[in-house]
């Protein structure tokens, strides 16, 4: 099968189009040709290498974290797929490989597209929805009425949180630039804050949540703006202690893990206890039953994709530079069918 191939943790120069065996179909695999991928950030993140201390993939690899296709085989204990069912998933970090014609995934990670999406625009969706879920739903419990600030909100998964928090009923306010106060606006944030012409750490206070993709002076500014037992969640780091231990590894490694993170976090653990807050660090994991559970929110109208651009598949190394480059509204995606 073509794919785009990482043959060396570093620069772009080391991603090329090349062939590779197709994947293998285990018992419990979907084997999905795939029709579009969505691209993020972290697919530069591990081209140069930066979680290559925990996710220890054996070079060379397909790029690609998001991907929407079609189940062409099944494997001989799968029984919520089969072949001709569309379908969207964000594969586990140990099996990603979205930048190519096929791709097997657990069927446990993978759910039925949304009827009333594209190919493409699906494809946009898992690895920044079950982000926001994971983040607002499972690790916040957010809940009617409390306020939420979102980071970044014309960003992959601002513009998806954005959407999540306004239907479970709380504040949204949304950091983002003059140029897109107007689509964070249409998203729903009742709150918008153009940081080219205010702080919000001196405009917003008393939020139950802060959810951050920023750098570390905007995570720790984010601490002032939090009540007494607030929640502020990364997912720009630094990792922490908990992040370690949730880690498939070896105990030895694990435990070094944990105290290099530990290490790593200390200093924001320790502001936001002086606050009464607490912080936490969430690397997203592949789950097809919070994925389902997006779809139907998709299809009853309640959260939209929002797509910047569509790249044709040779041009998949020009379009996670547009995405390094930081400025996309919502997601790009590339179109292999």
């Amino acid at each position: 099968m073509k794919a785009f191939i990482l043959h060396g943790y570093g620069s772009a120069d080391n991603v090329r189009l090349g062939d590779m065996p197709d994947p293998t179909l285990r018992d419990d695999d979907v084997m999905i040709q795939v029709h579009a991928a969505g691209v993020n950030p972290v697919d530069a993140r591990i081209r140069e290498g930066d979680f290559k201390a925990f996710l220890r993939y054996r070079l060379p690899i397909v790029l690609g974290c998001d991907v929407a296709g079609v189940v062409v085989s099944v494997g001989s204990r799968v029984r919520r797929f089969k072949p001709g069912d569309e379908v969207y998933a964000r594969p586990a970090d140990d099996r990603i490989g979205a930048f190519a014609e096929l791709i097997a995934i657990r069927e446990d990670e993978v759910a039925i597209k949304p009827k009333t999406l594209t190919m493409k625009e699906a494809a946009s969706i898992p690895l920044v929805g079950v982000t926001a879920w994971q983040a607002l739903v499972e690790r916040a419990n957010l809940q009617r009425g409390q306020k939420v600030l979102i980071h970044a909100g014309s960003g992959g998964v601002g513009t998806f949180a954005i959407q999540l928090a306004k239907h479970i009923g709380a504040t949204v306010a949304s950091t983002t630039s003059t140029a897109n106060v107007a689509l964070v606006k249409s998203l729903g944030a009742d709150v918008v804050i153009d940081y080219r012409k205010q702080d919000f750490a001196e405009t917003l206070r008393d939020y139950d949540v802060v959810l951050n993709s920023l750098d570390k002076r905007i995570l720790e500014k984010s601490l002032r703006v939090l009540k007494p037992g607030g929640q502020l969640i990364s997912i720009s780091g630094p990792p922490d202690a908990a992040f370690a231990r949730s880690l498939d590894l070896p105990w030895i490694m694990k435990t070094t893990l944990r105290t290099i993170m530990s290490v790593l976090s200390y200093g924001i653990k320790a502001k936001a206890k002086r606050r009464g807050v607490t912080y936490s660090f969430l690397f997203m994991r592949a789950d097809g039953g919070q994925l389902a559970k997006i779809t139907s929110l998709i299809d009853n109208g309640i959260i939209r994709p929002v797509v910047d651009r569509v790249f044709p598949f040779a041009s998949t190394k020009e379009a996670m530079a547009y995405v390094e480059e930081g400025r996309a509204k919502g997601k790009v995606v590339v179109s292999i069918i």
